[in-house]
């Protein structure tokens, strides 16, 4: 049936506050949960197009936003009302403003059987990176198996539970990477970001948790931040306990490099069979140099880490300026110490 805000009650009517609230309720966009394939563009559109009488909804809104509410006596009720008719318009403002966004990632696994994480990005507010589902760390979760198989058969037992092996995924993000991880490879996963991620990633981890425990994994988090002792999780106390550390997509930035360089050197273990699979997308010159300081940087020290192998892969972004896909070149590689 659809919905006309003429046939809601008007600022001028002097409705009550549960008449007007059970209104904006009415407005209310719930978040889909979007198929893996499904580019942001189309995600967008839909948003901005749910709704039939579009402008007439922003009016509605409006009106209510600008209303002083004088007939309502109470103080907390205008605020809810306020705080509900904003919340509509968010709704409605494109990508920098929408709502948050849950999609479902199918997997399939020599190993395991097929599984799908569903994953939750909140409402982007600014520039917070850690809360997008970035392309790469999809691309390099559909790789796990014939990772395990190959790369990392010297320590990992494909179809077999890894109870012993504890694994560290380092900027987790929305997490879509580490939990596919354990469910994969049947071992502790522990997932990692900065304070401000943690709220959302914890989210997606008890959203998913049962699915992954199924399939024979166990998942655990705790903030970290790269280059700091302060603020950090208790399990990250030691150092140099995980025999395996994930990355993916974690050099944006001048500072990146070293700083990632020295979480790595700070949590792997110093044991010849310990490694390092990381994946970089090389969107343009910068962050190819980005990559070749990283390599550089990682190279010094006790733990002597150098590029094992290396591969490229292809894949997409869904975060362009227009909200479509844009393809990229995906380098991953693992590494691993030659000193000790």
């Amino acid at each position: 049936m659809s919905i006309s805000v003429a046939d809601f009650p008007q600022v001028w009517q002097k409705p009550s506050f549960e008449e007007l609230l059970a209104s904006l309720q009415l407005l209310r966009t719930d978040p889909p949960i979007w198929n893996s394939s499904t580019s942001r563009k189309i995600i967008l559109e839909t948003y901005q197009n749910t709704t039939q009488f579009r402008r007439e909804v922003s009016a509605y809104l409006s009106s209510i936003i600008k209303s002083n509410l004088g007939w309502i006596q109470d103080d907390d009720e205008k605020e809810a009302l306020w705080d509900e008719a904003s919340r509509r318009f968010s709704e409605r403002c494109g990508r920098a403003c929408m709502g948050e966004i849950t999609r479902s990632w199918p997997f399939e696994s020599q190993a395991a059987s097929p599984f799908e994480l569903i994953i939750r990005e909140p409402s982007i507010i600014g520039d917070c990176l850690g809360l997008k589902t970035w392309g790469s760390s999809y691309l390099l979760a559909q790789s796990l198996d014939q990772i395990a198989r190959n790369s990392l058969s010297h320590l990992l037992d494909p179809g077999r539970s890894n109870p012993s092996l504890d694994v560290l995924e380092l900027g987790s993000g929305t997490g879509l990477l580490g939990m596919a991880a354990a469910a994969i490879w049947e071992t502790n996963v522990v997932l990692s970001d900065l304070p401000s991620i943690m709220p959302n990633l914890a989210h997606n981890i008890d959203v998913n948790r049962s699915t992954i425990e199924t399939l024979g994994g166990t998942v655990d988090s705790g903030a970290l931040t790269w280059g700091s002792d302060d603020g950090n999780a208790e399990q990250f106390d030691g150092k140099n306990q995980f025999k395996i550390i994930l990355v993916a997509d974690p050099l944006y930035d001048d500072e990146h490099p070293e700083l990632l360089s020295s979480a790595i050197h700070a949590h792997l273990m110093a044991d010849k069979d310990a490694r390092v699979v990381i994946m970089a997308p090389r969107r343009d010159l910068t962050t190819k140099k980005l990559v070749e300081r990283f390599l550089s940087t990682v190279a010094r020290g006790d733990l002597g880490l150098a590029v094992l192998e290396e591969h490229v892969l292809v894949g997409e972004d869904d975060w362009d300026e227009d909200g479509g896909n844009s393809e990229v070149e995906c380098w991953w590689a693992i590494l691993g110490s030659k000193s000790l």
